[in-house]
């Protein structure tokens, strides 16, 4: 359901955003409003990463197969990475400047791969994240002459994406999502009590939009582009007038 409720929030802002990008309606986008409602949604997607891990390797756990699991995640890692890969190359081909180098689902797929080793240090992840976070928020105050950095969050100066997810500091963040993972999921038995609202429409809505969140992420923003393209196209139809540029 996270999951679900962290897709409505990425189309909303994308929904944002678009309009802004294509002066069709203004919006300040400097706001802390739509920094934070981005920031927001991927915060939930990203720590979730870390939850599913330790559920998946508790579950493995569980039915003897965890030998393979390494093997399995660095090939579902690779899998998001390449993903991102793709994205890369639509975006330096339809967009050029500020195309997506290193964005959510670069890290995600390399966060995958990473997460391995910590999935067993309990408590301790928490400090490790704190860590993290810190060294990387550190990191967004500085700038270097060179971009081989950039993964891990060293920027050059007048870097430009619309979209970066370095390493540091959201692997933090995935940490914290293994430390809720082993601290409230033990043995892959939840530790507390939730009421049950899973009859509820819009739970059912969400957990079928979190469990698609890749086909999302890939197929929500051509469709918002698109729609917005054929409503300037009905616009010039009757009114003469364009509003995309």
């Amino acid at each position: 359901m996270c999951r679900g409720l962290a897709v409505v929030l990425m189309v909303a802002f994308h929904i944002v955003f678009d309009l802004d990008y294509f002066h069709l309606y203004r919006f300040n986008m400097d706001s802390h409003i739509w920094f934070y409602l981005a920031r927001f949604a991927a915060s939930i997607f990203i720590a979730l990463v870390g939850l599913s891990l330790v559920l998946s390797h508790s579950r493995a756990s569980k039915s003897g197969s965890e030998k393979g699991f390494f093997k399995k995640i660095t090939k579902r890692g690779l899998k998001i990475f390449c993903s991102g890969l793709l994205v890369t190359l639509v975006t330096y081909l339809l967009i050029g400047p500020g195309f997506i180098i290193f964005g959510i689902l670069h890290f995600i797929g390399i966060a995958i791969i990473l997460s391995y080793p910590f999935l067993r240090l309990g408590a301790l992840n928490i400090i490790i994240a704190f860590f993290f976070i810190v060294i990387g928020l550190d990191f967004q105050a500085q700038t270097v002459d060179f971009p081989w950095l950039l993964w891990l969050g060293l920027s050059p100066h007048s870097f430009y994406t619309l979209d970066f997810f370095p390493i540091l500091p959201w692997f933090g963040l995935v940490l914290v999502g293994v430390y809720l993972g082993t601290t409230f999921y033990e043995g892959y038995e939840r530790r507390f009590k939730l009421p049950d609202w899973s009859g509820l429409l819009c739970v059912k809505s969400l957990e079928i939009l979190g469990k698609n969140s890749l086909l999302i992420y890939f197929i929500h923003q051509p469709i918002i582009i698109a729609a917005l393209f054929i409503l300037e196209w009905l616009n010039f139809q009757f009114y003469g007038t364009r509003f995309l540029s």
